[in-house]
């Protein structure tokens, strides 16, 4: 009783089935019919693992519709709007199981796969005045609703799978205690400086013997210790949940078969608890006031209530708490290394290795020739100049040796300031506490004081005219004819006094 839609076809028999922009056949809704309801669960759960529901819950309705035959199903409708939501759905219920319908009232086609790519039409509709008909190309059938089923009902209903790998999970968590152990559980927190609020929760009670409502503490903690984790998990009376959503949370150890976080069902100013073995979940419809786990801290008083107990009778200036100064080794690894000091000694070293410097090193470098020896500053860094005793800026006018730290620890202004020196001196401290002074106009460029001034004499160069008044020397070329060794007398030999 189906026929596929041909591509460009306009004329369609099915009430409020129309064609898309993509040439899709398409009715006002969507509608997904599932055997049973442990496949509308794992529709909710496979949907829900990369998709919000959040778009469908204004349509969507879950109900139970049973068929003349007797068999019950579940139908999941909702508004279709797209081809591409409703690709998304018939995808999902392909995988579990189900069938995809598109429609408007009562009459729904199946929708569109691989064998009709623009969907199908119906070639006969049946006459019929129940509520629901859908056309498949294996089977038609007619069906009656029988009730409507929950959304939120149906995921307080399932019961979370165990699931061990959220024991090690972090991030922030609800704590439920029964109320004879949430003041030690408060106190603990409060101890091992752990941040969070506490509120406490009342429930109906569970059994006639109860007396009244049963209260225990609700504590939200935005981060549970690494150390706590198998305490809370172990300790009876302590119950831990993990937040799945706004709402909602599940028990560590237990996944919801459903992604809650892809279900916007419960109220985000409420709290609903879910527990693991098939216990029933605990529901707060309202959040109660919660407050900052440190006001609740067991407060303990002295035993004297004297006021004046501990009244000072008079006061003197105390006496001044000084400590000598000392540099130690640092085991940081060395940077910000801008000076050093070549020993007196070193001097010699340090003239013959100008002649291998760089450029760049010798305009950067600054040096301040002192008895002590030489001091050489390169704002850039001075390890190009390997000679000498390296130091670190530890002030702008304080240096300090590379690799050693000073003792007491204080502030770098508060060592240059017990030193005493003034604005204008850069201080030196070695490795045996000693400080040492230079001026700060004493550094110069190391280029403008490197090469020593060498002797020279003045040459006066002659005028011009005495040189044009040389004789000019007239070069003359004569032909050398047939015999041009003839003219030239031999050499004369020893014999002949040559």
């Amino acid at each position: 009783m189906l026929e596929r839609i041909a591509l460009h076809q306009t004329r369609l028999r099915t009430p409020g089935l129309g064609l898309e922009g993509k040439g899709v056949a398409l009715g006002a809704k969507g509608l997904v019919l599932l055997p049973s309801i442990d496949r509308l669960v794992a529709w909710l759960s496979v949907y829900t693992r990369e998709h919000s529901l959040e778009d469908l819950m204004p349509s969507m309705e879950i109900e139970l519709v049973r068929s003349k035959l007797g068999t019950r199903e579940i139908t999941l409708s909702f508004a279709a709007e797209s081809s591409d939501r409703m690709d998304r759905v018939a995808e999902t219920a392909r995988l579990v199981g189900g069938f995809t319908f598109t429609g408007t009232s009562r009459h729904y086609v199946q929708y569109r796969d691989a064998s009709a790519p623009f969907g199908y039409d119906a070639t006969q509709l049946l006459p019929t005045e129940l509520p629901l008909c859908l056309y498949h190309d294996k089977f038609t059938q007619m069906y009656e609703v029988d009730k409507k089923v929950d959304l939120r009902a149906l995921l307080l209903r399932l019961m979370p799978h165990v699931d061990p790998s959220t024991n090690d999970d972090m991030g922030p968590r609800f704590i439920v205690a029964e109320q004879g152990l949430g003041p030690a559980l408060i106190h603990y927190f409060v101890r091992s400086r752990v941040e969070g609020e506490v509120s406490v929760g009342e429930w109906p009670p569970e059994s006639a013997f109860d007396e009244g409502p049963v209260r225990r503490y609700v504590l939200r903690l935005p981060e549970l210790p690494k150390r706590m984790l198998t305490l809370m998990r172990l300790t009876p009376g302590i119950t831990t949940f993990l937040p799945a959503g706004p709402g909602v949370a599940v028990e560590q150890g237990y996944r919801h078969p459903v992604a809650l976080r892809a279900c916007p069902v419960f109220d985000p100013n409420g709290l609903v608890l879910l527990r693991g073995r098939g216990v029933d979940p605990w529901t707060l419809e309202r959040t109660p006031q919660m407050g900052d786990l440190r006001a609740f801290a067991r407060v303990e008083l002295r035993a004297d209530g004297r006021p004046d107990a501990l009244t000072a009778q008079s006061t003197s200036r105390p006496d001044a708490v000084r400590v000598p100064l000392r540099v130690v080794p640092s085991p940081s690894p060395w940077k910000n290394v801008t000076a050093s000091w070549v020993a007196p000694e070193q001097l010699s070293l340090l003239r013959r290795l100008a002649y291998v410097l760089p450029h760049d090193t010798i305009a950067r470098t600054r040096i301040a020739i002192t008895p002590k020896g030489a001091f050489l500053r390169a704002a850039m860094g001075i390890e190009a100049v390997p000679i000498g005793t390296f130091f670190y800026e530890f002030h702008p006018s304080l240096f300090l040796p590379a690799g050693y730290d000073v003792t007491p620890a204080v502030a770098p202004e508060v060592l240059h300031r017990a030193l005493g020196a003034p604005a204008s001196q850069v201080l030196f401290v070695d490795n045996l506490a000693r400080a040492m002074s230079v001026e700060e106009s004493a550094f110069v460029p190391l280029e403008t004081v490197l090469l020593e001034s060498k002797p020279w004499e003045p040459v006066v160069a002659d005028t011009i005219e005495k040189a044009l008044a040389e004789k000019t020397v007239d070069l003359k070329l004569d032909a050398l004819g047939a015999f041009p060794m003839s003219a030239v007398d031999p050499p004369k030999s020893a014999a002949d006094g040559g």
